[in-house]
C-alpha cells in the first residue's frame, strides 16, 4: 500500500518550490493566481489529502468584484431563465469572487433605464445589461465606462461607445430562419404579419429587416403587412395578434421577432380550427414548448443560453484581468431552432 502523498510531491508534481506550496496552503503570502491554481490542479492530479482545503483557501483569497446585472421584465420566464444563467456564470467563475445582484426593469422607458443604471451601479465594477438603444440610455452607459466600468450588453446591442462588448443571436440569421421557415411551410402564399417589441431594440429592427429582406428575395408572392409594436407586453401582443386575425381573413403566417409571446400563444388559440396559420416566435420557455406541442407554434428561434454562458465568461474573464477601456468583438450566437418534434 503506497504512501499519501506529501507535501513534497505536491512540489515537485506542480513545478514549483515547497516555500510556495506552503504559502498558498497558509496564506502567508500572496501568490501569483496563475501559480496557486497549478497548485490546486497539481494536488487534486496526485490525490494530495488538503486539496479540499487549498481549494477553500484558494476561493477565500480571490479578489472580489461587484457585478450589477439590469434585465426586462421580471414576469418574462426568457429573462428569468437568463437571469439565472448569468448567477450560473457568477457561481462558477474562478479567478474572482463575483458579488452578482440582478435587478429586472419592468418599466422599459429611457428614463427608468437611465435611473436605474445611475441608481443601481454606484459600487459596480461590471455593469451587465439588455437596454433599448436610445441616446440618454447611451449617455449614461458613456459615462459609467469612464467612471472606469466595464460595460457588457447581452441580446441587443447599443450605440454606445462606451460598451465594451457584446454577447447575442445572430439577428440577421434569425429573422432569415423565420421567413424560410413561413415560407417553407405555409400552404400558399398569402398575407404575413410582423409583430415586434420596439424598433429601439436592434436586434428586434436587424431581425425584422432580414426577415423581409427573405422574403422579397425568395418569396416575393408572400404579401408582407405593416409590422406592429407590442412593446414586448404580453396584453399588447394578444391584442396586436387579434388585430391581425380580425383585419385579414386571409393571413398565413404570424412572425414575432420580440417578446410577449404568451400573448401570440393566447389570441393564436382563440382562432384555433378557424384556419391554419404558421407561427414562429422565440425563446424555448416552459409555456412556448406546450404550445408547440398544441401545434399553436410552429417554430421557435432561441437563444442558446449555455452558449452565451461561456461567452459571458470568457468576457468576464479577460474584461477583469485588463484595463476598464478594453473593447471585446461582438459576439454573435448561432440561433437554435425548435419544432414540436425535437423539444
Amino acid at each position: 500500500m503506497s504512501s499519501r502523498p506529501t507535501i513534497k510531491d505536491l512540489a515537485e508534481a506542480a513545478g514549483v518550490s515547497i516555500a510556495t506550496v506552503d504559502r498558498v496552503l497558509n496564506t502567508r503570502t500572496r501568490v501569483r493566481e496563475a501559480t496557486a491554481q497549478r497548485v490546486l490542479l497539481a494536488a487534486e492530479e496526485i490525490g494530495y489529502h488538503a486539496a479540499g482545503l487549498l481549494k477553500r483557501r484558494l476561493r477565500e483569497t480571490r479578489p472580489r468584484k461587484q457585478v450589477v446585472v439590469l434585465l426586462q421584465r421580471s414576469c418574462d420566464a426568457f429573462y428569468r431563465a437568463l437571469g439565472d444563467t448569468v448567477d450560473k456564470v457568477s457561481r462558477n467563475f474562478g479567478r474572482f469572487a463575483l458579488d452578482t445582484r440582478i435587478h429586472f426593469m419592468d418599466e422599459v422607458s429611457p428614463d427608468f433605464i437611465v435611473a436605474e443604471l445611475q441608481n443601481k451601479t454606484l459600487d459596480a465594477d461590471v455593469v451587465i445589461l439588455v437596454a433599448l438603444d436610445h441616446h440618454m440610455v447611451n449617455l449614461a452607459v458613456d459615462q459609467l465606462n469612464a467612471d472606469g466600468k466595464i460595460v457588457l450588453t447581452l441580446l441587443s446591442p447599443l450605440s454606445a461607445n462606451g460598451c465594451n462588448g457584446h454577447i447575442g443571436l445572430d439577428s440577421h440569421s434569425a429573422g432569415r430562419c423565420a421567413a424560410w421557415s413561413i415560407a417553407r411551410l405555409s400552404p400558399r402564399p398569402g398575407k404575413v404579419g410582423i409583430l415586434l417589441g420596439s424598433h429601439r431594440y436592434r436586434n428586434q429592427e436587424i431581425s425584422e429587416i432580414s426577415f423581409i429582406r427573405y422574403l422579397r428575395e425568395k418569396a416575393p408572392d408572400f404579401v408582407l403587412l405593416p409590422s406592429l409594436l407590442n412593446l414586448d407586453d404580453e396584453r399588447l401582443a394578444a391584442e396586436a395578434t387579434a388585430q391581425l386575425l380580425d383585419d385579414h381573413p386571409d393571413l398565413v403566417a404570424i412572425y414575432n421577432a420580440g417578446g410577449g409571446v404568451d400573448g401570440v400563444i393566447r389570441a393564436v388559440r382563440r382562432e384555433r380550427g378557424n384556419r391554419r396559420l404558421v407561427v414562429v416566435c422565440n425563446e424555448l420557455t416552459t409555456n412556448n414548448r406546450t404550445a408547440l406541442a398544441e401545434g399553436l407554434l410552429d417554430v421557435i428561434i432561441a437563444t442558446p443560453l449555455e452558449k452565451l454562458a461561456n461567452e459571458l465568461h470568457q468576457m468576464l474573464d479577460q474584461a477583469l484581468s485588463t484595463r476598464p477601456d478594453v473593447r471585446f468583438a461582438p459576439v454573435y450566437l448561432p440561433v437554435d431552432l425548435h419544432i414540436s418534434e425535437n423539444v
